[in-house]
């Protein structure tokens, strides 16, 4: 496939920034070009260029800040997946959009399937179910990714502020008592990369998270014991770190579709942390 038949929104963000390293001949309009704000912008983009992909992990991610903006968010996270899916659809596209673990709220004892029950706790969350809702009613072929706990190397993330933090404090209170699996964004741009390249790829919602899961607590004690910091972490619990929006206590993502449809699944948490903090 020639790469620019690729078009990647979101390029300046963790895993938008991650596919551009792989598919570096991809389209990669900057806000001018494609405003996903603005319906003409994005039906104009897509018609003229033409796409074979659309890979959409561009969005409203300030999760706590949604609750004060939910208008902006619901037009990046919900009607610009809306409009991207019916273009895509009038020219035989697939979309590739990435969503996350926030449409649940989190009272599952057990890994979240695919199908199960959605119910956001927040803005964030809503604006992101409904986008996942709006593309799949566009009939256009589509690849759901939802992920959770999303880092990097670079860019803003949990991992880069707990490090910086910890150079800067003697103690630092996290929160012990939200589980998820950290999932570094190179690893989801691979994975897109791979679905890419399968011989067929059925349309759906498909989970996609580091193996093995932990808690915000248990991440920055892995992080701290890699970078070789001494601060020290006090586990608490969320109701002591009160937030504008609430936050699922479980995000754990049953990640097995995902093996079954492509033979794909991402490694370890701990294994690709330790990748990351060899590259800082």
């Amino acid at each position: 496939m020639p790469p620019a038949q690729i078009l990647i929104t979101g390029t300046t963000g963790q895993v938008g920034g991650e596919l551009l390293g792989l598919f570096p001949q991809a389209l990669v309009p900057n806000r001018a070009a494609l405003d996903l704000s603005d319906e003409s912008s994005i039906r104009a983009y897509i018609r003229h260029h033409r796409p074979s992909w659309i890979i959409n992990p561009a969005a409203y991610t300030a999760v706590d800040k949604a609750e004060s903006e939910p208008q902006l968010a619901h037009d990046l996270n919900a009607e610009a997946p809306r409009i991207l899916g019916e273009e895509a659809r009038k020219i035989g596209a697939t979309v590739i959009h990435f969503s996350t673990d926030y449409v649940f709220d989190g009272t599952n004892p057990l890994p979240y399937l695919e199908t199960d029950p959605t119910n956001p706790l927040g803005v964030y969350g809503a604006s992101k179910l409904a986008g996942e809702q709006a593309l799949a009613a566009t009939g256009a072929a589509h690849v759901i990714l939802r992920t959770s706990w999303v880092y990097g190397a670079t860019g803003k993330n949990f991992l880069l502020t707990i490090l910086k933090l910890a150079a800067e404090r003697p103690e630092l209170k996290i929160v012990a008592d939200q589980y998820g699996a950290p999932t570094w964004s190179r690893d989801l741009a691979n994975l897109t990369a791979q679905i890419i390249a399968s011989p067929t790829v059925p349309t759906g919602i498909y989970h996609a998270t580091s193996s093995g899961s932990t808690t915000w607590h248990g991440f920055a004690t892995e992080a701290l014991r890699l970078a070789i910091i001494r601060t020290t972490l006090i586990p608490i619990p969320t109701s002591a770190y009160p937030t504008a929006a609430r936050r699922p206590a479980n995000s754990r993502l049953n990640c097995d579709k995902l093996h079954r449809t492509f033979n794909l699944h991402l490694p370890e948490w701990q294994e690709s942390l330790a990748k990351v903090m060899s590259m800082l």
